[in-house]
């Protein structure tokens, strides 16, 4: 068939559908974004998702740049690129900013820019609330979340849905934070003493910003899972003996490289003895083994995230007609 010049052909208008973070944040369910997580890092464990390491660009005594990319089969190709600037408190800005660009697998155009801010949050912590779906024993009862920002706030939220927990205790260095947190879960309590929450915990989630471990791995008793999804090079809220001396989960391989593709408590880890989290969706048996054994998630964040919150934000406005339609 006759086809056109190429220098003859333009784009022309397209329509694209935008979505803001409040937008995004009515379209997503948390339970559905927890499947469809599981069923993705089951695929990407199997080589059926694209997921390349993330460059870096680093603005100096401001913060840094990350771009994402991913695609899946079934799914829009999405990119997705997150600032973080922690000078943003100040202003009364969150200090992780990010926007996510949809694209037509047939054709490469454009199909939707939505905020991605909320994303960020919730997937990363979806992903490390699966970790505990997957990996904490099904008769804990009690979890502590160490922190009370965004990341908090998101697992406070999620963890319900996977355990049938007595308590969330939340522990943070502003007590009056933690206790404001608390406030929006009836099961969960603020505790001053980080210590004997800890000693106390089943499930264990690290959701801070520290440049250091804000817990003792002497803390943990035996059977408990601990997960971590702080980012902050070049050490970082884990501690080292944890992710030396305990059985340890990843989203990819890719976590042991060095920061920014990689986590920074795992520099000089040996990789040979971890799992990801794909592993064990596709096959439990590389998951916990002894009832008493300490295990351990540690979150990098990886674009497959994203791709899978986007595409389900992307779908929901198309089912409803949310967003705004505009000619690209």
């Amino acid at each position: 068939m006759p086809t056109q010049a190429a220098f003859a052909v333009g784009k022309g208008a397209q329509k694209v559908t935008v979505l803001s973070e409040a937008q995004v944040e009515q379209l997503l369910d948390p339970g559905e974004l927890l499947r469809e997580l599981d069923a993705s890092f089951g695929a990407l464990a199997r080589g059926e998702v694209q997921c390349p390491p993330r460059p870096q660009i680093s603005v100096p005594d401001r913060g840094f740049s990350l771009a994402m990319a991913a695609w899946q089969p079934g799914m829009q190709i999405c990119v997705k690129v997150v600032n973080v600037f922690d000078g943003n408190l100040r202003r009364g800005l969150p200090n992780h900013l990010a926007i996510v660009n949809l694209f037509d697998p047939e054709t490469g155009a454009v199909t939707c820019v939505m905020d991605a801010t909320y994303i960020t949050g919730i997937r990363t912590a979806a992903a490390a609330v699966l970790s505990h779906k997957l990996l904490s024993r099904p008769e804990s009862r009690v979890a502590t979340i160490v922190g009370a920002g965004v990341q908090a706030r998101e697992h406070l939220r999620l963890l319900p849905l996977v355990r049938d927990l007595d308590v969330i205790q939340i522990c943070s260095l502003e007590l009056e934070h933690a206790e404001q947190l608390a406030r929006l879960h009836p099961g969960a309590r603020a505790l001053p003493a980080i210590e004997d929450a800890i000693r106390q915990s089943d499930i264990v989630c690290l959701a801070t910003h520290s440049a250091t471990p804000v817990i003792d791995a002497a803390w943990i008793k035996p059977g408990t899972h601990v997960s971590s999804v702080g980012y902050h090079p070049p050490l970082g809220e884990l501690p080292a003996a944890l992710a030396r001396e305990r059985r340890l989960f990843v989203e990819t391989m890719d976590a042991f490289a060095a920061p920014p593709v990689g986590c920074a408590e795992l520099a000089g880890v040996s990789p040979a003895g971890a799992a990801t989290l794909g592993d064990v969706v596709n096959d439990p048996r590389r998951g916990r083994i002894d009832p008493s054994e300490v295990t351990v998630y540690k979150a990098m964040g990886i674009a497959m995230e994203d791709m899978v919150a986007a595409n389900l934000a992307f779908r929901a406005a198309q089912r409803s007609g949310a967003g705004i339609a505009i000619d690209w």
